[in-house]
């Protein structure tokens, strides 16, 4: 797959028929304001060879869903080239590529036929989509009596299992459960591991690292970053500390003053080992509450949370959490804070949800499930606390 200097631009919505949005629209013009497009993609170079997998990461509207659809040629760029070679299969919306008013049965064959497959070739392979999908009799009904992880887990199977030369996956992974996501994620090895080429779209960037080789992070229409997966990612994890630092708001009569986090005896932080956390904060009067902690990679969900509920004295004071074994891989991740009330006690955000520190886990490269994936699921962390 080649991309050469691709722009892509849209047109800007019309103002509404309004009187005063006419005048505004007029003085705009008479300033020299006029803007009828706006540019979503600007001079975008990539090249990936067959069999390679590639992640593209970047907030919403970076332009990551267009340039997919650029791939597949339901859109295309207002300057610049796309080209593509093979079989196409595409996941870029929950029900993408699937028609309502037929059959699960029907979608399949009618999927196959676009990719160009025979009908004997799509008959061999339909078994192993429903049973993937799970959706049992439920083949034979009409998809728009659906539910919307019926449709996700048929759209996936069908996309996955008739094996085209490029799968387009964007970000439809997130709407179904945990265990969905694991098994879409370990058929999604076995394809590329067949030869196919994968573009993987996702805000979760655990799964992109495992998923992925390498990653382009897109931000305002343009490139920001593009190279191996892990260099990419840790780049966009440290514009988002940073933007989350800036965000913060400190006039909620808590303040953290320290935070301090290490491994053994003060030592470096190891996967499976103790790590001990020390965070010393002032109040302006005393109160009942829970103290939340978070680490996370990214903006993805938190890979675990820690509560501590108890009567916080007006004050300084000091809180301690030990945690008995940090089961992270190798990586860097952000450490997050926040105090809740009691509902029913006015407002409940003593603290938002803020960063507190980053740190660095030293450890395998992955922690995996017998099977070989990766375990990506939130996880249960033994800890204790004190105050004082």
């Amino acid at each position: 797959m080649l991309s050469e200097h691709v722009w892509k631009r849209f047109r800007v919505d019309r103002p509404l028929p309004l009187f005063q949005e006419q005048i505004k629209l007029l003085g705009r013009w008479l300033q020299g304001q006029r803007r009828d497009f706006r540019w979503v993609l600007r001079d975008v170079n990539l090249h990936v060879e067959p069999g390679k997998t590639y992640g593209l990461i970047g907030v919403n509207g970076s332009g990551k869903s267009t340039l997919l659809k650029m791939i597949c040629q339901t859109t295309f760029p207002s300057a610049g080239t796309v080209t593509s070679v093979g079989r196409i299969g595409a996941l870029l919306e929950v029900r993408s590529g699937i028609h309502p008013d037929l059959s699960g049965k029907q979608n399949v064959y009618l999927y196959g036929n676009i990719l160009g497959l025979t009908r004997a070739e799509i008959a061999a392979k339909f078994d192993d989509i429903v049973d993937f999908a799970e959706i049992g009799d439920a083949i034979d009904r009409q998809v728009k009596f659906y539910s919307t992880g019926m449709a996700i887990r048929l759209g996936f199977a069908i996309a996955a299992f008739l094996e085209p030369d490029i799968l387009l996956v964007d970000e439809v992974l997130a709407v179904g459960d945990a265990r969905f996501q694991q098994k879409c994620l370990e058929r999604i090895t076995q394809v590329v591991a067949n030869g196919t080429t994968l573009f993987y779209v996702s805000h979760d960037l655990p799964t992109v690292e495992a998923v992925c080789e390498r990653a382009m992070w897109l931000a305002d229409s343009y490139v920001r970053a593009d190279g191996p997966a892990r260099d990419v990612v840790n780049l966009y994890r440290a514009s988002v500390e940073e933007q989350a630092t800036m965000a913060v708001e400190h006039d909620t009569g808590v303040r953290i003053l320290k935070v301090e986090i290490t491994g053994p005896d003060g030592g470096q932080i190891c996967s499976g080992e103790e790590v001990n956390l020390r965070i010393v904060a002032e109040s302006e009067q005393s109160m009942f509450g829970a103290f939340h902690i978070g680490v996370s990679q990214g903006t993805a969900m938190p890979v675990f949370v820690l509560r501590y509920a108890s009567s916080f004295p007006q004050g300084q004071f000091e809180l301690r959490c030990r945690m008995h074994n940090l089961p992270l891989p190798k990586g860097r991740y952000s450490l997050w804070g926040a105090m809740r009330a009691p509902r029913g006690s006015g407002p409940t955000a003593m603290l938002p949800w803020q960063p507190l520190t980053s740190f660095e886990a030293f450890g395998p490269i992955a922690i995996r499930a017998p099977n070989g994936v990766m375990v990506l699921s939130p996880v249960f962390v033994p800890a204790d606390w004190e105050m004082s």
